[in-house]
């Protein structure tokens, strides 16, 4: 068990976001999360599509978005690993049956078949009919011969498996319809498509505007149908029927509710998604990864020998010897320094003692020198003697003192080099914990991107998790303050990380699971609580902003609104309204009379094809 003096040494330099420690934690937290990869099923469903664009049409002015649309269903489809994407585009009548009949030969032995068409589409007497690019449709007795029945399409995908699905982006207002002549009084031709009931299960046929309705092309890269099915339709996981829900709620509101997707047909009881479900793969060395990270931040030999005693064995438990190692060096370092500098203390106390006692045998015998000798002479010299005597002792304390200092300035670079050393094995295990998890990131970045190429497998199952001894106990108050520490770098601010567990720490750890999607226990800080925050590298609450102010970024920045607008009481820029004119005062004897206004507010707007309104 580690030490709980050890784990107060460290907490300091933890909370530091310039520490060294601070860092290493972090650089584990994004590894960790970068480790998710992708498990792929035992044997893969088979899917196939095949991808229609009509934009160049010959005898109606052009469409602006089929092309596109078609180019990034086809390119989104081959990503998530389809096995056969065809794409064709601006095919003629013959051209198309063409298209239909090969693919329905490819979805023949296939589980999943996908037909997506973009372009002009049109319903007669309830059929629907996708028109290519060469058709004239001078009456509706030509749609026979100049169009593509949908039920064309709908027999060529049957013999699939699992999933019959056809996507029709084709219920844009259509030009034909102004200029077709009607060939009998009785047969009826109708704007967008005609509702349809598929007879075959597990089919699903997915319109741009429900029955009846016209859809928009759009005014950007893509149309506002294929923009949701791009962000939805290959969601790993996601059953389709979810898929289409966002859809419709995405188009909805880019078409401020002008345009509402639908879907007919159904499914089973069974989850079918386009893609499958990503699952995290189990990590046999997660508790001694983590382990190993505690052992570091402390960085003592206490530390690195209590996690020997419990890891003995494994990847970590080498580069723990190797840290231990260092550590030790750097201490024996220390020592020795330390020895030298005493040593060099006794030496110079050795020589001043040495010199002081040469200095009273040499003025003793000088005095017993004077007593004999009187004379001025005798005097004289001795006070010549006694100057040289002072001054060769005066260059002889000056030597010492000079030994004294080189001493000393040698123990301070003996101490430089054990701090150095320390730095350095601490260094080298942050290296060493880095190659490890660029080791860990390059496998699942070759496991993630085999499954980007849409191998769906069987989840294979998970062998238990080895036996591990018990992970050491921390203080709840360590605890609570690294939470709180983390809360505050995710954007769940809690005030001051104090290891105090109090309401405010409570309210942080509710909104963290609120935007994080976890059910954490707030009423204590736990180390699945913190291993839970500390796993997130950005920021989980979102930010708040006060009244005349907005998101920009990580910050919060000021509302500048431009010229002839002012910011009113709800924080949004508005029109500043034009000063009422002063009315023309009238004469007493004249009587002002004013007559409502008969004349309307404006007009309806229509939406599509205003015809007959």
């Amino acid at each position: 068990m580690f030490k709980r003096e050890a784990c107060i040494m460290a907490r300091s330099n933890l909370l530091d976001p310039g520490s060294l420690l601070y860092r290493l934690v972090r650089c584990i937290a994004l590894s960790a999360f970068l480790t998710l990869i992708i498990a792929t099923n035992a044997q893969a469903d088979k899917r196939v599509a095949l991808v229609l664009g009509v934009s160049s049409y010959q005898n109606v002015p052009r469409l602006a978005n089929p092309d596109s649309d078609a180019v990034a269903i086809s390119d989104i489809f081959k990503q998530v690993g389809f096995d056969v994407v065809e794409l064709r585009r601006d095919l003629g009548v013959s051209e198309m049956r063409r298209a239909v009949r090969e693919f329905a030969a490819t979805a023949a032995d296939a589980d999943m078949a996908v037909v997506y068409y973009a372009g002009h589409g049109i319903e007669v007497d309830g059929v629907n009919y996708l028109i290519p690019a060469d058709a004239k449709l001078l009456s509706d007795f030509d749609v026979e011969d100049e169009a593509v029945p949908l039920d064309r399409i709908l027999q060529a995908i049957n013999p699939a498996r699992r999933l019959r699905l056809v996507i029709l982006d084709a219920c844009r207002d259509n030009p034909f319809y102004r200029k077709m002549k009607r060939s009998t009084g009785t047969r009826s031709v109708g704007r967008g498509l005609a509702r349809v009931e598929p007879t075959t299960a597990d089919t699903l046929i997915a319109f741009a505007a429900k029955a009846g309705a016209v859809a928009s092309d759009g005014d950007g890269a893509h149309s506002p149908f294929a923009t949701a099915l791009l962000n939805h339709i290959v969601t790993p996981g996601l059953d389709l029927r979810l898929a289409f829900g966002r859809v419709r709620d995405e188009v909805l509101k880019s078409t401020a509710r002008r345009q509402e997707p639908f879907v007919y047909g159904s499914l089973g009881g069974q989850m079918v998604a386009l893609v499958p479900q990503v699952v995290p793969p189990v990590d046999p060395n997660a508790d001694a990864r983590r382990d190993y990270e505690l052992a570091a931040q402390i960085g003592t030999k206490e530390a690195w020998n209590s996690f020997l005693s419990a890891r003995g064995s494994g990847p970590y438990a080498n580069l723990a010897h190797t840290a231990l190692d260092k550590l030790e060096a750097a201490e024996n370092a220390s020592e020795k320094a330390d020895a030298i500098k005493r040593q060099a203390e006794e030496q110079a106390k050795q020589k001043t003692e040495d010199l002081r006692k040469q200095l009273e045998e040499q003025a003793a015998r000088q005095t017993e020198q004077a007593k004999k000798q009187m004379s001025e002479q005798t005097k004289r010299d001795l006070e010549q003697e006694r100057q040289r005597i002072a001054e060769q002792a005066k260059r002889a304390l000056d030597e010492a003192k000079r030994q004294l200092a080189e001493a000393r300035k040698q123990a301070a670079d003996a101490v430089v080099q054990v701090d150095r050393a320390k730095k350095q094995a601490a260094a080298d295990a942050q290296q060493q914990i880095e190659a490890v998890k660029r080791e860990t990131a390059r496998h699942a970045e070759q496991a993630s991107q085999q499954a980007a190429k849409g191998a769906a497998l069987a989840p294979q199952e998970a062998s238990p998790p080895a036996q591990v001894p018990p992970v050491p106990n921390m203080d709840p108050a360590d605890i609570a303050r690294l939470l709180q520490a983390h809360l505050k770098r995710v954007g769940c601010d809690t005030g001051v990380a104090d290891g105090n567990w109090n309401a405010g720490s409570q309210k942080a750890l509710d909104g963290f699971n609120k935007y994080a999607g976890t059910k954490l226990d707030i009423k204590v800080a736990s180390l699945d609580a913190l291993d839970a925050v500390r796993s997130k590298p950005d920021r989980v609450c979102p930010l708040v902003c006060g009244k005349g102010e907005k998101v920009t970024g990580d910050r919060c920045s000021q509302i500048v609104c431009e010229s002839n607008f002012a910011l009113d009481s709800e924080g949004i820029c508005r029109r500043r309204l034009d000063p009422p004119q002063k009315p023309i005062a009238a004469s007493r004897h004249e009587r002002r009379t004013t007559k409502p206004s008969t004349s309307g507010g404006g007009r309806d707007s229509c939406y599509g094809d205003c015809e007959g309104d």
